[in-house]
């Protein structure tokens, strides 16, 4: 049988993720996944991606749009085929039903309730290669791989800061310790995330709205806002902003960071943004519960005032926390840092590099 040539097929995947990554596409609960058929000299038959819950998966979608042309095809894919019948059916079965010759996919599916795809199309018949731009499949859904494979939703405290790491002035004043350009930028960060997490003392004292506004202050419309969780044990008021209808709202009736975690997962939330206070950040990173930290730091100096986070326990220098810093960006004139752990899913730490 003769085939498509590697390249393209690589070509190919290319443009699956292009589609898997569609403006518009809910980032949860599942996975973004394009699919691109081609015949065996390459060219395009048909083209397909999830658009969200309860629609069409990626490969069913190409298959509809090929009809009879999908026989006898290639289906390059960016997730390893789906082989469980949940809202839809399963695609492996689809593109065995179909006449596809050869599949190819990117990443593994990490979720064990719907992998195996891979291994029902071989035992039928099917030509599979899977691995072909794996790491770049993984990185599209990098929030939702986490979460499918550490049971709990992926966790980014972000923060903004002096230069002398105050998150406000002694007398609680805070806005603005950062520019415009950095408030923009976090909007753009919270469009990325599907929950929104702050504690009861932030709404009291802050009485904060959490939405994803653009850069004239408008909020977007309300279904392509995040989830607004508030964990505490305290009351807010009803009139609290967070409670609006400019955006969904949840309240968690927790103070332990891995039980609201629990719960965000269970309603299947796939990345928490955690913009609370310096309380609530010190309890998730003591509970080795954050997974990336954006710090945006201001060339202002205040003296006194609360620390970006509060105490962690630690004594000496040898005992401090040293995450990975893997980006660093100029937003004119603030700094914003990206740090993540030394290893995906492990606790805000690495070794001492000593010092003087």
């Amino acid at each position: 049988m003769t085939t498509a040539s590697p390249l393209s097929e690589r070509a190919a995947m290319l443009r699956a993720l292009e589609l898997a990554a569609t403006p518009g596409v809910p980032l949860a609960p599942n996975p973004r996944v394009g699919c691109v058929l081609i015949d065996t000299e390459g060219a395009v038959v048909a083209e397909g991606h999830h658009r969200g819950a309860g629609t069409p998966h990626a490969e069913v979608d190409a298959l509809t749009r090929a009809g009879e042309r999908a026989r006898g095809a290639t289906a390059v894919v960016t997730l390893e085929p789906c082989n469980h019948t949940g809202r839809t059916g399963p695609c492996a079965q689809a593109l065995l039903a179909a006449g596809v010759a050869r599949v190819v996919y990117a990443q593994a599916d990490p979720n064990p309730a719907a992998a195996g795809g891979a291994a029902t199309l071989r035992a039928a018949g099917i030509e599979v290669e899977g691995g072909l731009l794996a790491e770049e499949s993984a990185a599209l859904n990098r929030a939702w791989t986490f979460a499918v494979t550490h049971g709990r939703p992926f966790v980014t405290w972000k923060f903004a800061a002096s230069l002398d790491g105050r998150s406000a002035a002694a007398d609680g004043t805070s806005r603005w310790i950062t520019s415009a350009a950095a408030r923009r930028d976090t909007h753009r960060l919270r469009s990325l995330s599907d929950v929104m997490l702050v504690g009861t003392g932030t709404v009291l004292a802050d009485d904060p709205r959490l939405t994803v506004r653009d850069a004239d202050d408008r909020p977007l419309p309300v279904a392509e806002q995040p989830l607004r969780a508030v964990m505490g044990l305290r009351d807010i008021p009803p009139s609290s902003r967070v409670l609006d209808d400019a955006a969904p709202s949840l309240l968690l009736r927790t103070r332990d960071p891995r039980e609201a975690l629990e719960q965000l997962h269970a309603r299947e939330h796939r990345h928490v943004f955690l913009e609370g206070g310096p309380r609530l950040a010190a309890a998730f990173v003591a509970a080795g519960l954050v997974d990336e930290i954006v710090a945006y730091v201001a060339p202002v100096l205040l003296g006194a005032g609360p620390a970006a986070v509060a105490d962690l326990g630690i004594t000496g220098i040898a005992e401090a926390l040293r995450p990975e810093v893997v980006d660093i960006a100029v937003l004119d004139p603030d700094v914003r840092f990206t740090l993540r752990p030394a290893a995906p899913g492990s606790p805000l730490t690495a070794p001492s590099a000593g010092g003087n």
